[in-house]
């Protein structure tokens, strides 16, 4: 008797912030790799076209899809319109973060909420969002082999920060919601399984910024015990690596060139 036939999967990938910097770094790698592209964005709407433009040129399919994060509802819908555009969802990649300063003095109510939203709150329900859909095609297989076929082939990768593993003061409710996100990390890998993976992917200093860029950022950059930190092509790579191993889940790639081994007392962009 000839072995039931598996249903191609739907290599689609969702990546959140993917207009910009990081994430479209991201969307580019998996669109490279033959992974489907979801463009999320929020405000930058030119920069998510552009992104789309360049995955498709790859030969792979790509669409934008805008949502506030931070807006419960949005961020709830948008894996349904995601599922509704490409028939299918495998992945979804939390890159988008909101990044700005307090410090163990200055953080309040307002700062910790504005990181807490699109940081913590968001990745955790894109995640729901996935193990629904992805849980929704196990119970739909038509044989036990299938659905065996299913087992841990969808993935969620959360990005962390080298800093979690070497804390300072700078940026306290960033590094707050981060710290929330890893731990979640981890309890989702048990929540979500056997069906969906959770991985955390902790670049070090990757990208300039406004203020950190020019002779300070390559200084700064070259400050790890490999002489140098993570480029963007090294964090999209991991992540591509950790959506391609069944065998991961719960656990946290530190993609820094060492940096979270040595101690830095100020976030980097306090140390120029």
């Amino acid at each position: 008797m000839a072995e039931p036939c598996t249903p191609p999967l739907p290599r689609v990938a969702l990546v959140t912030g993917a207009g910009r910097r990081l994430g479209r770094a991201i969307a580019l790698t998996l669109a490279e790799a033959g992974w489907h592209v979801a463009v999320h964005y929020r405000a930058s709407a030119n920069e998510a076209r552009e992104t789309v433009a360049a995955a498709r040129a790859r030969g792979v399919e790509a669409e934008a899809f805008a949502a506030d994060l931070a807006d419960e509802a949005a961020c709830r819908a948008l894996v349904p319109a995601v599922v509704a555009h490409f028939g299918g969802l495998q992945a979804v990649v939390n890159s988008a973060s909101r990044f700005e300063f307090d410090d163990g003095l200055t953080a309040g109510h307002d700062s910790l909420q504005q990181h807490w939203a699109p940081n913590t709150a968001a990745p955790v329900l894109l995640a729901q969002g996935l193990y629904a859909h992805w849980t929704a095609r196990v119970a739909a297989a038509p044989d036990d082999a299938t659905r065996e076929a299913l087992r841990a082939r969808a993935c969620v990768v959360n990005l962390l920060d080298q800093k979690l593993w070497n804390l300072n003061p700078d940026f306290f409710s960033y590094t707050l919601s981060k710290a929330a996100l890893r731990t979640a990390t981890e309890m989702l890998a048990l929540a979500l399984a056997p069906w969906v993976r959770v991985v955390g992917v902790a670049p070090g200093l990757t990208l300039t910024s406004a203020t950190l860029q020019g002779e300070a950022f390559e200084r700064l950059h070259r400050q790890a015990p490999l002489g140098r930190s993570s480029t963007p092509e090294d964090v999209a790579d991991a992540v591509r690596f950790a959506l391609d191993n069944r065998s991961l889940t719960g656990t946290h790639l530190l993609v820094d060139g060492g940096q979270h081994l040595w101690r830095f007392e100020r976030d980097f962009s306090c140390l120029t």
